[in-house]
C-alpha cells in the first residue's frame, strides 16, 4: 500500500519536504545573519534563571566570562523537551510515555530507492519488530529499528550491533554508517503555554512521538501564530488580549497532534492482544480493500491545523461550497498579472492582514488594510481558475499567518462587517 506526498498542482511548494534538522538550524542561523540589527544570536551563553513581573522579564545568563542580566519585555521559552524553564516554574508536564526503545541511524549509499518512505510492521529480518526507511537529501537514508523496552542504549549503538541490522535491510549495497542513537518518546504537554510575560514555545511546550509527527513542525506552527501577535501588541496596536489567543490556538493543535501521534504509536507497537489483533486486521484487509488503509495511514498528520473553533475567527454559516473553509490556512493557486508576468497567491498574503477580493470588487474597503483583486480585468488574474475552484468567488479577511479569519459573499457584506470581523481577529483590539 503505498501513500504518497508528491507535489500538487496548483501550487508552489510541494506537499511534503524531507529535510535533516542540521539543514533547517544552518538555514536559521545563516538567515540571522541577514538581519544582524535585529537579532543578537549569542552561542555557550546558558539561562540560569528567570524573574518577571508587570512590565518585563529578566534572566540570568551564564557564559564563559561570567554572569550576566538581560531584561526585556517578554521571554519565549525555547528550551526543548526538557525545558530547564519549564522546572523552574514547576509546571506539570501532563502525557504518556512509551516504554518502547528505537534504533535510529543515517546511512550514506547510492541506491535507486523511490523517494517514499516504507514500513514494515513486522519483517522476518528485524526479529518481527517494525523497521522505518525513507530517503533524505545527499544520499542520506535514515532507518528507524525497533528494539523493544528492555534494550540496552549503549550495547545496541555498537556498530557491530548496528551494522548488521541495516545489512538486512538494505539488501547488502555499499553504505557509510554517518550517524546512530537510540531514542524512546513521549507525548506530553504543559496545561498552559502563556504564564503572563513568559511564553512556551515548541518542546518546552509540547511533544509528540516522532513517526510523522509534528515535533519541529509544531514549533513552527508555534511561532507562526505567535510572531504577529507579539509583534501587534509590543507595537501597540493591539492588546495583551490578543496573547491569550495563541495559548487556546496552539493548545489545540498540540492536543491534534498528540492525539493523532498516540494513534500511531499505538497502531505500530500495540498495547494489548485487542490492539495486535485489531492492527493485524487492518493489515490483511488493507491489501485489498481501501477502506482499511485510511486507518493504516488515516492522512491526518499531512493535514494542516484547522482554527475555525478560535474565538479570533467568524466562522458562521455561509453559503459557500469549496474546498477552503473559515479557519484553514490559505490554499495557493497560480496567477497572472496585468503585465502577464507570473505569480502565486501565497506570495501575495504577507505579514498583514489582507483583504483577498475574488470576483465582483468591494464598493468600499476599510481604510488601512491590504487589499488583493483577482479578476479578469483586475491586477491579478486566475488564469488556471484554481481560485474560485479553491476559494469560490466572494471576499475573505486573511491573517498575518494566512489563515482564513472570515469570508463572505460579495453581496452580503459591508464595510461595517469586515472592520468587526477585523476587531475579532485582533481579540476586539483596533490596528
Amino acid at each position: 500500500y503505498t501513500f504518497d506526498l508528491l507535489p500538487e498542482d496548483g501550487h508552489k511548494f510541494p506537499a511534503f519536504i524531507n529535510l535533516q534538522q542540521y539543514y533547517v538550524e544552518q538555514f536559521l542561523v545563516e538567515r540571522c545573519a541577514d538581519f544582524a540589527e535585529l537579532i543578537d544570536l549569542r552561542f555557550k551563553n546558558k539561562v540560569m534563571s528567570v524573574t518577571q513581573d508587570e512590565d518585563s522579564v529578566t534572566a540570568s545568563i551564564q557564559t564563559p566570562d561570567g554572569i550576566y542580566d538581560i531584561r526585556g519585555a517578554y521571554l519565549l521559552a525555547c528550551d526543548g523537551a526538557k525545558s530547564p524553564l519549564r522546572k523552574q516554574f514547576n509546571l506539570d508536564f501532563d502525557g504518556r510515555h512509551f516504554d518502547e526503545r528505537f534504533l535510529i541511524a543515517d546511512v550514506e549509499m547510492e541506491a535507486d530507492f523511490p523517494s517514499e518512505r516504507w514500513f514494515w510492521f513486522t519483517p522476518t529480518f528485524h526479529k518481527g519488530q517494525s523497521a522505518l526507511l525513507h530517503k533524505q537529501p545527499d544520499n542520506i537514508y535514515r532507518i528507524d529499528l525497533q528494539l523493544g523496552p528492555d534494550a540496552d542504549p549503549d550495547e545496541e549503538k555498537k556498530p557491530e550491533n548496528v551494522i548488521p541490522r541495516i545489512e538486512k535491510i538494505v539488501g547488502g549495497r555499499p553504505f557509510k554508517l554517518e550517524w546512530v542513537s537510540i531514542y524512546d518518546f513521549n507525548c506530553r504537554r504543559i496545561d498552559r503555554f502563556l504564564h503572563k510575560r513568559i511564553i512556551f514555545v515548541g518542546d518546552s511546550a509540547h511533544v509528540v512521538s516522532p513517526f510523522g509527527a509534528r515535533g519541529g513542525n509544531g514549533g513552527i506552527h508555534d511561532i507562526d501564530n505567535l510572531g504577529w501577535k507579539l509583534a501587534a501588541v509590543i507595537s501597540r496596536q493591539a492588546n495583551q488580549d490578543l496573547l491569550e489567543s495563541y495559548n487556546e490556538e496552539r493548545v489545540f493543535g498540540a492536543d491534534e497532534n498528540i492525539r493523532n501521534s498516540s494513534w500511531t504509536s499505538r497502531f505500530m507497537s500495540p498495547d494489548s492482544d485487542v490492539e495486535m489483533a485489531f492492527r493485524n486486521a487492518v493489515l490483511g484487509l488493507s491489501v485489498n480493500a481501501p477502506f482499511a488503509r485510511r486507518l493504516v495511514n488515516a492522512g491526518r498528520l499531512s493535514l494542516p491545523c484547522q482554527l475555525g473553533h478560535s474565538s479570533l475567527t467568524k466562522n458562521d454559516t455561509d453559503d459557500f461550497d469549496v474546498q477552503m473553509t473559515v479557519g484553514a490556512p490559505c490554499l495557493d493557486a497560480p496567477l497572472v498579472t496585468k503585465n502577464g508576468d507570473h505569480a502565486w497567491l501565497m506570495n501575495q498574503l504577507g505579514n498583514r492582514f489582507t483583504l483577498l477580493v475574488i470576483g465582483t470588487p468591494l464598493c468600499k474597503a476599510p481604510d488601512d488594510i491590504h487589499c488583493i483583486h483577482i479578476a479578469a480585468d483586475a491586477d491579478f488574474n486566475d488564469v488556471e481558475g484554481l481560485v474560485n475552484k479553491r476559494y469560490g468567488t466572494g471576499i475573505y479577511l486573511i491573517r498575518p499567518d494566512q489563515h482564513v479569519a472570515a469570508r463572505w459573499l460579495s453581496d452580503k457584506v459591508t464595510s461595517v462587517d469586515i472592520s468587526a470581523a477585523l476587531a475579532r481577529a485582533c481579540a476586539q483590539s483596533a490596528i
